[in-house]
């Protein structure tokens, strides 16, 4: 069964092909790729083919998409080329997955959108103003090109949905959790519950016995600890801007900062841009791509020594908070783009937690390869992994299930 995975953000559409029912039960890859600057003239699409002897074919194309309809017609037209596709005709797809970030507590689970749940979706747009409007954008198109196609939309806070209430709710009156639906809901979901599940593979235990707290970090960075494979706390909150320091937002701030800088003459929106685009690693030292701050740190910048050690303390402190929340671990999982490929963020996360049977082998932790693999020493009581995530395939996964059912 070929699954079309889409992921639109504002001003971008990003996909993946797979065939769901090759590849030993978890999919074949078959070509992916990206759309971006779209409304802004000319957009460039990068795609890439995946052939069966593990070879793949780039190409690199402009198109001027001056919205997400014609970025869906434009990558049609290169999953059905002669040279660049692996289609032949559109309706060789028999379903499309959705990432949509916020479902807030009327879609708890994934689901096949009909026009009610696009009411939903868009009612909860106020909640995730970046994300939510351009998914919603995703769906629409695809039901307008592959009508014979189910959209299934898959939440990041679907993993979050069975959070006991006390990790979740916020301690503020009621009516503004009943009303407005303000409470903790938790991001990356898609990511957290793949990379849980390899994590049990790589252990060689069933999920369903392990304590675990997955680390998340990217520009974007969250934590969860996981109960039997069940998110039952983490680091982001109402919105993904609380937790840990991320590439351009704050992570968790006193409260008061916000009425504060509006005392001082800041507009709400502008408050609102300031945490989210112009803090975190960005506003301790002017960069926000780690390698350009691990760079800026070897050449003795201060304020990137500063931005490294304040990032790494923070994951830590999360990693803490999590720990206790759990009682027992049995393993720290870390993916996405600096949990996979940073071992000095990863070594620094871990400091001091030797006493609590974190033993990290520091030669296995330099070790970059796209396999899931432990990086703490065979003694450790509790393990430390690598755990490369693919929010596509769980995306594709979620589909099937929903479909199956």
């Amino acid at each position: 069964m070929i699954v079309l995975v889409v992921n639109c953000g504002s001003s971008s559409f990003k996909y993946q092909l797979l065939d769901m029912e090759s590849g030993g039960g978890g999919g074949r890859l078959l070509c992916s790729g990206l759309v971006e600057r779209i409304g802004e003239g000319q957009s460039p699409l990068a795609h890439k083919k995946y052939l069966p002897d593990g070879e793949t074919r780039s190409v690199k194309l402009e198109e001027g998409c001056a919205d997400h309809r014609e970025a869906f017609r434009a990558v049609l037209a290169v999953l059905m080329h002669p040279d660049h596709g692996v289609i032949e005709r559109v309706d060789e797809i028999k379903a499309v997955g959705h990432r949509v970030v916020q479902g807030g507590e009327a879609m708890r689970r994934a689901c096949v959108v009909g026009e009610a749940e696009k009411a939903v979706i868009a009612r909860l747009a106020d909640m995730a103003p970046l994300h939510n409007p351009a998914n919603l954008q995703g769906i629409e198109v695809a039901q307008a090109f592959c009508p014979r196609a189910p959209s299934v939309a898959v939440f990041d806070t679907e993993f979050y949905a069975d959070m006991p209430a006390k990790a979740f709710r916020y301690a503020i009156p009621e009516k503004f959790y009943t009303d407005l639906g303000i409470r903790r809901y938790g991001f990356h979901g898609t990511s957290h519950k793949f990379v849980s599940r390899q994590a049990a593979l790589t252990l060689g235990r069933p999920l369903k016995d392990l304590n675990l707290i997955t680390c998340h970090l990217g520009n974007g960075c969250s934590l969860t600890a996981i109960q039997g494979g069940v998110g039952v706390d983490t680091s982001m909150g109402f919105t993904p801007l609380a937790g840990t320091i991320m590439g351009t937002r704050c992570g968790d701030v006193d409260p008061a900062v916000v009425p504060f800088l509006v005392s001082k003459g800041y507009a709400a929106a502008e408050v609102d841009r300031l945490l989210n685009k112009e803090s975190g690693l960005k506003a301790l030292c002017g960069l926000n791509d780690m390698r350009d701050v691990h760079s800026a740190k070897e050449k003795g910048d201060p304020k990137a020594q500063l931005a490294f050690e304040m990032l790494c303390y923070s994951i830590r402190r999360q990693i803490g908070a999590l720990w206790a929340c759990l009682g027992r671990v049995d393993a720290l999982a870390f993916t996405a783009g600096i949990g996979e490929n940073d071992p000095d963020v990863r070594r620094a996360s871990l400091e001091g937690l030797e006493s609590w049977g974190v033993l990290l082998d520091l030669e296995k932790n330099k070790i970059r390869s796209p396999e899931p693999r432990v990086i703490s020493r065979e003694e450790s009581s509790v393990k430390a992994l690598v755990v490369p995530t693919n929010e596509e395939l769980e995306i594709a996964r979620a589909t099937m299930e929903v479909l199956e059912k």
